[in-house]
């Protein structure tokens, strides 16, 4: 992958056959249990403003019925979640405030990042999604920046205290697809809602963008030409943020070019 590759953008008038099917991860088996959608539709909002269909990914699925599904999938975002990827998986033992893991979340996601992969269907990874995702590729995460990271910029959103949704800046590398999507800009502001990030990037992931304090906010793969990118913010709650639609017009753009192309 080159990360001076041509941006693709969705067009208004695709006829509905041409409409990429996008695959979108449950956030935990227990919201998709009890039907808790209020987050996991913000997903599925952002995949449809961009022009894609966004297609429910259970993760209560066989393996044989989830191999069935991602087969007819063009592209996949990855979703945000309040659970953490289990330490084992980086080989790490288990910091005092990793939160709880959701097996079946990460035995999906990691199925998805296999297919995805193996077919090169892009992939857009958020928050958790870019944590698992560089799990997927062998690096490792801060498993609680608060206690783990020397810092005083606030990453992870106290909901239950009723504090606002913190946001701060960005730097975003040169040339990268981050840079190409945001018109060249070297920096932008985002949201932020989490405790961990990148430690070690995976192989084939370069690290595109960053807070202030060093911590990861954005990475890409080079490995080869396939389109798999990582943002530790939430663009699904920015619809109005240039860069944040961006990521999801450009996701649904590169599904599309690939079904031409069959």
């Amino acid at each position: 992958m080159s990360p001076r590759q041509q941006v693709h953008t969705a067009s208004p008038i695709d006829s509905p056959a041409s409409v990429p099917r996008v695959g979108v991860s449950y956030r935990t088996l227990d919201e998709q249990l009890t039907n808790k959608r209020d987050k996991y539709d913000m997903y599925n909002d952002a995949v449809r403003r961009a022009g894609g269909q966004p297609v429910e990914v259970p993760l209560n699925l066989s393996s044989s019925d989830l191999a069935k599904l991602t087969a007819t999938l063009d592209a996949f975002v990855l979703t945000g979640s309040p659970a953490d990827v289990d330490p084992v998986r980086y080989h790490t033992a288990r910091h005092p405030k990793c939160a709880a893991a959701d097996p079946r979340r990460e035995e999906t996601d990691l199925a998805l990042l296999k297919h995805a992969f193996a077919e090169h269907k892009p992939v857009l990874a958020i928050c958790y999604g870019i944590q698992i995702l560089n799990v997927f590729c062998g690096g490792s995460l801060i498993q609680d920046i608060p206690s783990e990271w020397q810092t005083t910029l606030v990453h992870s959103w106290d909901r239950a205290a009723g504090a606002p949704e913190p946001h701060h800046p960005i730097r975003i590398e040169p040339g990268s697809r981050l840079a190409q999507l945001g018109g060249g800009a070297a920096e932008t502001e985002v949201n932020s809602s989490h405790h961990q990030a990148i430690r070690e990037p995976g192989r084939g992931l370069r690290v595109i963008a960053r807070a202030p304090d060093g911590i990861v906010e954005g990475v890409e793969w080079t490995g080869d030409a396939d389109w798999v990118t990582g943002v530790q913010w939430h663009p699904e709650r920015m619809p109005d943020h240039a860069l944040s639609a961006a990521l999801f017009r450009e996701l649904v753009g590169i599904a599309r070019s690939a079904q031409v192309r069959g």
